[in-house]
Order: structure tokens, then sequence, then C-alpha cells
């Protein structure tokens, strides 16, 4: 049997590739925060969902969620481990509070490193276990390589995540376990919500970045609105735990020309250009 743990559960990419999977044969472990974003994905689901509370910044959770997959697993080894648990707020960095910068990192760094720690013996590290090794999915995004403003906290962890991924994936070759990252673009999901909701008190309404703030929120949460549908990335997420031969990175990507490949083959600096007009940003005199 195919067996999948997936962080972040609760809604979005999560949800989405929880319930795919399940439709399509997959027995999915997934972690959610709440017992009534379990008791919904239970019901929603035409598979076998079994959800697990699971906090990814609380090594207890983190344990605890082992340790039921690992019984349930009878010594065989787990199938995949998709690292989805992530959030998002948006504020300039030379003000942004640091504890909000700090858990950008508890979650989404420190939170899929705890978790990929914990998993990779049932990936196949514990060499006892039986059946092939598994493969650790992380889900990055956009923001991993093309940091926009505003965006610092969050891209400054997923540009971790891009290395983290690289680096497992060339240290657990010796258990043949694989590390894959997915780097999503614009995606129909509540993280923006979420983000719009935490900014709804005007943190920074004060600021020199109020207008171009607000003119950067607009266009986030349209991009989010108007994105992929969550379920085409967890298509994206089956081919890299199915794959014989996978890539080491994905980029489901709308409007892929002008929202990927133009903006990382530009210089940095015509980059700057087209992040600065776009969201009225001017040099002092200007």
């Amino acid at each position: 049997m195919k067996t999948v743990v997936i962080t972040g559960a609760s809604t979005g990419i999560g949800a989405a590739t929880a319930l795919y999977l399940a439709k399509h044969g997959w027995c999915v472990y997934a972690g959610v925060r709440k017992q009534a974003d379990a008791e919904g994905l239970s019901a929603g689901s035409e598979g076998d969902i079994r959800p697990l509370i699971l906090d990814v910044t609380r090594q207890d959770q983190v344990d605890a969620a082992v340790e039921t997959v690992a019984r349930a697993l009878e010594g065989r080894t787990l199938t995949g481990l998709v690292n989805n648990a992530g959030i998002a707020n948006m504020g300039p960095l030379a003000i942004q509070p640091l504890d909000d910068f700090k858990a950008h990192f508890d979650v989404n760094v420190f939170g899929l490193l705890r978790a990929s720690q914990a998993f990779a013996p049932l990936l196949g590290m514990d060499r006892d276990r039986e059946g092939a090794p598994g493969r650790i999915v992380n889900i990055t995004s956009v923001g991993g390589r093309i940091s926009a403003p505003f965006l610092g906290a969050y891209t400054a962890t997923k540009h971790a995540v891009e290395a983290m991924t690289d680096s497992l994936r060339r240290e657990l070759v010796i258990f043949g376990i694989d590390a894959i990252a997915i780097g999503p673009g614009s995606v129909k999901t509540p993280i923006w919500d979420k983000a719009e909701e935490a900014n709804s008190d005007g943190p920074y309404a004060g600021s020199a970045w109020s207008d171009a703030l607000e003119q950067f929120e607009q266009v986030m949460l349209k991009g989010g609105r108007d994105g992929l549908p969550p379920e085409q990335i967890a298509k994206v997420v089956e081919i890299a735990l199915e794959d014989a031969t996978p890539r080491a990175r994905y980029s489901p990507v709308p409007n892929k020309l002008t929202n990927w490949y133009i903006p990382t083959l530009l210089p940095k600096r015509m980059l700057d250009g087209v992040f600065w007009k776009r969201f009225g940003l001017k040099k002092p005199g200007k």
C-alpha cells in the first residue's frame, strides 16, 4: 500500500493533496491542527484518510504522529512525506516585528526540518524496515527563487527550503531516499486571505510603505483568487512521489512565461525596476 504523511492538510494545497491521493488509492495521514479540521477532511474523503493532530512547531505532536504512523506501517517503509505546512504574513522587513519574522521560520523551516528528521527513519533511514525507500516532497514557492517586496519573511523561508531540499537529496542518497521541491505560483488557497486578516488592523498603515503595501496586497489577493486550483498541485505531488525518474524541482506556475521564465532570467536590477513600478515604489526626489 502507498502511504504518505502530509503536513498542513487543513486547507489549501495540503487538503487538496490529501483528498486527491486518498481518492487515487493512497493511505493518507493528514496532519491538521484542530479536531474540527480532521472531521471535515474525513467527511469529504472518497478514500483512506487518517487525520493526525500535528502542529509541526510542537515536538510532542510530531513524535506522537510518528508513533501512530510507525505502528500502522508494521515494519514497512513510508512511501512519502509531503512538507506543506506554512504561513505567510506581509510586511516591510525594515519594521516587521522580529517575532513575526521568527514565526515564519518556526513553521516553514524549523517545522519542516523537525518533521523530516522525525519521519526519516520510516522513509528508509531505518534499514530494518521492509520496502522501497520513500521520498520527501517539500512545497516551496516561486518565492523560493524570486523575492518580492513585503514578503521578505516568507520568501526567506522558501529560499531556505529550496536549499534544504537540495542538501537532503544529496545526503539521503545513501539510504535511497529522494527529496524533491515543488514551487507553485499563485494557487487558489486561503493563505493570502489569512495574510489579509493578519493585516486587517493596519499595522503598517502609518508607515512610508502604506500605499505600496496596499497595492501589493490587492495584487497578491487577486493572484490567489485567480491562481491554479490546488488540485493541480496535488497532481504534481503525486508525480513527484511516483515518477521513476522525478525532477529535482517542479514549477507549476500560471502564465509561466511572464511569471516564471522572464523574472528568473532578468538581471536583478531590472527586476527591481519591475517591482518598483508595479507597486509605486520610488526613490526620493523621483
